[in-house]
């Protein structure tokens, strides 16, 4: 028989799944590190909300251990490297959160606007401020979403309803796809100087980081009032700070913080601000669905093998995995390449499988190149959910398998169409190891490290000394230097790797270099 450890709190119903599967279930909450590791020896699986840390060391001191669920959507209390690299799946339940967590943003853009949480404490007080505290009607007002995905989108869905005006900044967000959610997209800038509210919907990563900054604060209406409900970051604290006491801003709402509990945040006992402790997706419907979902999937993956809502691995069979195997990377590194340089909505995407590669089963490497391709832009996706999540995002997806003779014993093609350009990147495996051999039409024989640097040029004379010298300059040492051009004296592209990360100033160096058209830092992460 099959044990679960249940080391958070889960609902009922929950628990009579795993017992109805034939799974016995054992309860130990508020574990320490040591506590936790004695009552795994003899587990299975291990279910977790958020405050259950599994840590490198209970992966690797657990040998039974097989999967780790997350009743939840983030996975930042579960070592993802550690889980991988010792055969432990890892799911989570990505959706069950979306509804509940916008309708958090949308009490807090309503409590914003008429000031309740101060109105309600001041009354308890025995005070009567009815002539002092005077709020907005959102009737007609413009609200700003940073972010339309699977959350955002309900968001703007609700917003309708009150009469509000969306706008929304989302490069990824499809033209067409905009027009039958009701919204205006609008560059970031746009979406700053006309926005009554503002609310964020996007993952963090190095793009997103303090989007809302002090210089973004300067770009907004006077009496502009904030909401984040998404990630702690995502808005620089001390800059929001400033613009609420001097009364550039408003009001504002936070549920998530760069530290938490907040308990060395600037922002505590700030006026005109509601804070709540990440309540996003504390509703009693939320908790139930995600439990619910996440007894289901380990008991599928227990009893059958069947895999849902994987974060570091997806579906194979065993004979299959053979095969697939030695192209996992190369869809990995495909796939993130296409992903960090592509920074409109994608409209398409078309996957050519030539030589060996046509012989084998391509839909695990489909979902492979989906899921790095769109990760940069959508936090909740992984490779399992990829596909799923490209049909909510209206991108077509097709495959075209090719046993014709080609140069190159296998290639895989990958062709990014997006609203306004088309982009391809081919690759093969050279003795074992991926290598790009074509991008935009012109060959390239690149093999890719962690730091890598790609730049579109004019073909002339000087661009490579100038280069070179602003790298040095810089003190980039070059691992590696690929070039690649059309014609004489036409459009030339070059993939230099690195011993270290090229910063965002350099890159903005190297884009005023004579006869460079684009430059953009590539980083590859150790799993991809």
């Amino acid at each position: 028989m099959y044990k679960v450890l249940i080391a958070d709190k889960l609902s009922d119903e929950a628990i009579t799944v795993f017992k109805n599967n034939g799974i016995e279930v054992k309860i130990k909450t508020d574990l320490d590190q040591n506590s936790l590791i004695q009552e795994l020896q003899d587990c299975d699986a291990l279910v977790v909300r958020s405050a259950t840390k599994a840590t490198k060391e209970v992966i690797d001191s657990c040998k039974k251990l097989k999967v780790i669920g997350r009743a939840g959507i983030g996975v930042d209390n579960v070592d993802l490297e550690a889980a991988t690299r010792s055969g432990k799946i890892v799911m989570n339940t990505p959706f069950g959160n979306s509804i509940t967590t916008a309708e958090h943003a949308i009490t807090l853009l309503l409590s914003t606007a008429r000031q309740i949480p101060y109105a309600d404490k001041t009354t308890h007080e025995g005070k009567w401020e009815k002539n002092i505290i005077k709020g907005i009607e959102i009737t007609g007002k413009i609200l700003g979403i940073i972010g339309c995905g699977n959350i955002g989108t309900i968001v703007a869905q609700r917003a309708h309803g009150l009469l509000l005006k969306v706008i929304v900044f989302d490069p990824f967000l499809q033209d067409k796809k905009a027009q039958e959610l009701g919204v205006e997209k609008v560059t970031l800038d746009d979406l700053f100087k006309k926005s009554d509210f503002i609310t964020l919907h996007t993952p963090l990563n190095e793009k997103t980081k303090n989007i809302i900054n002090i210089d973004s604060f300067k770009k907004m209406k006077k009496g502009v009032r904030i909401i984040n409900c998404a990630r702690g970051g995502l808005v620089d604290e001390v800059a929001l700070k400033k613009n609420l006491d001097n009364g550039h801003v408003a009001s504002a709402a936070l549920d998530v913080f760069v530290e938490e509990p907040p308990k060395n945040s600037p922002l505590l006992n700030t006026k005109n601000l509601i804070l709540t402790p990440h309540l996003g997706a504390s509703t009693v419907e939320a908790q139930e669905k995600v439990a619910l979902q996440i007894a289901e999937q380990i008991s599928d993956y227990l009893k059958t093998g069947a895999v849902t809502n994987s974060v570091n691995t997806f579906s194979l069979t065993a004979k299959e995995s053979q095969s697939v195997k030695p192209y996992l990377k190369l869809t990995s590194l495909l796939g993130a390449f296409a992903g960090q340089l592509t920074e409109n909505a994608i409209k398409s995407v078309q996957i050519d499988y030539e030589g060996a590669a046509a012989l084998i089963n391509t839909g695990p490497l489909t979902q492979n190149i989906i899921y790095h391709l769109l990760k940069p832009s959508i936090e909740s996706i992984n490779v399992i959910n990829s596909m799923l999540v490209a049909k909510s995002k209206s991108i077509s997806v097709s495959e075209v398998k090719h046993q014709r003779e080609i140069e190159y014993q296998t290639l895989i093609k990958l062709t990014v169409i997006t609203e306004k350009q088309t982009r391809s990147l081919s690759g093969t495996i050279f003795a074992g190891k991926p290598r790009i051999v074509e991008i935009k039409g012109i060959k390239i024989e690149a093999d890719l490290s962690k730091h890598n640097l790609y730049v579109t040029n004019q073909d002339k004379p000087g661009f490579i000394k100038d280069l070179s010298k602003l790298l040095a300059d810089s003190k980039i040492n070059i691992a590696t230097f690929h070039l690649g051009r059309l014609n004489s004296g036409g459009e030339a592209i070059a993939i230099i790797s690195t011993d270290s990360k090229i910063e965002a100033q350099i890159i903005e160096n190297i884009k005023k270099i004579p006869l460079v058209i684009q430059a953009k830092y590539i980083e590859f992460k150790d799993n991809e």
